[in-house]
């Protein structure tokens, strides 16, 4: 193990300290950037620090979400997510008896999605201001200061697997990226325990790569990649992200041709993000 690279012990994850990619000399860089693209290999997952998302931001972020999940149910339903696949925006909490008449197991969670006010395709859904009068203004900003977070993130991988330093920032834009906050309500642990209720089963993330905050409640498990069906608990880690590559990025690697030759012809046709999401939200809703 290098010296800029760190395994939480609870979890076998790594850590990666950006501050050795961001502030460093063009070895250190590098390093970094391999340590990065090495541990999305091996496990898939990986802690972050020193990210760039000051810690003042992300705990008035924890704050503000608190108290919009806390508000009345009639008022959060004032910002209703669409019905349908097409567009994910708004705030949701499954309607319980029709998810009886779907499927046994209830997924408990609340949440609201946003994402860029200059994104035709899904536009934002917002409650009116007096229900909460900082929620638009500070998610909106919020939104992409999670953004350049991501770009530093995302060349950082560029240069680890041998490409341009930008060459996957410049295929993200910024606005067709996904803000979820996440609020899981008290149940009975024997609705858990008996496998009545689950909180955001296994899945594969759709997008290219995913960052994720938690409080202190943890609660992320991720499944072991040596022992198929065994998960890990992803303890928090204080100001730290946990990053994680989606299903986007393997066919958007592809077609940049960084793994495909004479032995090893591609598995994937072109797909633009746009008909890739419609395709996968199909599949789901």
């Amino acid at each position: 193990m290098s010296p800029n690279e760190t395994t939480i012990a609870t979890t076998g994850l790594p850590l990666i300290d950006l501050a050795n990619f961001t502030n460093s000399c063009t070895e250190s860089r590098l390093r970094t950037a391999k340590q990065l693209v090495s541990a999305c290999r091996t496990t898939g997952f990986v802690y972050i620090v020193n990210h760039g998302v000051p810690k003042h931001e992300l705990e008035r972020a924890f704050a503000i979400s608190s108290k919009f999940f806390a508000l009345p149910l009639e008022e959060k339903m004032k910002a209703p997510h669409s019905p349908g696949w097409s567009v994910h925006r708004g705030y949701s909490k499954e309607d319980e008896l029709a998810v009886r008449k779907l499927r046994e197991v209830q997924d408990v969670k609340e949440s609201y999605e946003v994402g860029s006010e200059s994104n035709s395709d899904m536009p934002n859904i917002w409650p009116p201001e007096k229900v909460l009068p900082e929620w638009r203004p500070f998610m909106t900003e919020f939104y992409w200061m999670c953004f350049e977070a991501a770009k530093t993130v995302l060349k950082a991988l560029a240069l680890g697997i041998g490409l341009e330093e930008d060459a996957l920032v410049s295929l993200h834009s910024g606005h067709y990226n996904q803000l979820r906050l996440l609020n899981y309500p008290p149940i009975p642990a024997q609705a858990l325990e008996e496998g009545t209720s689950e909180r955001m089963p296994a899945h594969t993330d759709w997008s290219t790569m995913t960052m994720l905050w938690q409080d202190d409640c943890g609660g992320l498990q991720v499944e072991d990649s040596n022992h198929a069906g065994k998960f890990i608990d992803v303890e928090p880690v204080e100001g730290a992200l946990v990053m994680n590559i989606g299903d986007l990025m393997m066919r958007l690697i592809e077609v940049m041709g960084s793994c495909v030759d004479e032995s090893r012809p591609a598995k994937y046709g072109p797909i633009t993000q746009r008909d890739y999401a419609a395709m996968r939200a199909r599949m789901q809703y």
